[in-house]
């Protein structure tokens, strides 16, 4: 089993964030930083420095999830993102295209769902150092 890493959860909804957190930390991933908004996510991402990247395709603010998620990529390259949304319609999918994700998750997610997703996170991330090495 890969070494659980450091979390990032950005979810405008304040319960299924809550939900999330509890789902990662009971696999054993730290959740180091959580925001609402796309915005709160780039401020946030510089001071925890995420390892991987949980995020709702639909935001509040002005960015929504796939513009904030290109905005982290472009700082931390190679950054693992898993995107989650309610809508897993072949246009929000297309849209999410514009970022090289590693998994779209349909809400509600399940801990099974979570788990294999972060896990698979956790091999990218460990592959990319690796050949960085």
């Amino acid at each position: 089993m890969a070494e659980h890493k450091k979390l990032m959860i950005v979810e405008d909804d304040a319960l299924l964030s809550i939900v999330t957190e509890q789902m990662a930390l009971s696999l054993g991933y730290a959740v180091v930083g959580k925001a609402k908004s796309g915005e709160e996510a780039l401020r946030k991402a510089s001071e925890c420095n995420p390892e991987i990247l949980l995020i709702d395709i639909n935001l509040a603010g002005e960015l929504d999830g796939v513009e904030t998620a290109q905005a982290i990529c472009e700082l931390y390259m190679g950054i693992p993102v898993i995107f989650l949304s309610g809508d897993i319609s072949h246009e929000i999918k297309r849209y999410a295209s514009k970022v090289d994700y590693l998994d779209f998750l349909s809400k509600p997610v399940s801990t099974n769902q979570l788990g294999a997703s972060l896990e698979k996170a956790s091999q990218q991330e460990i592959t990319l150092s690796q050949n960085a090495a």
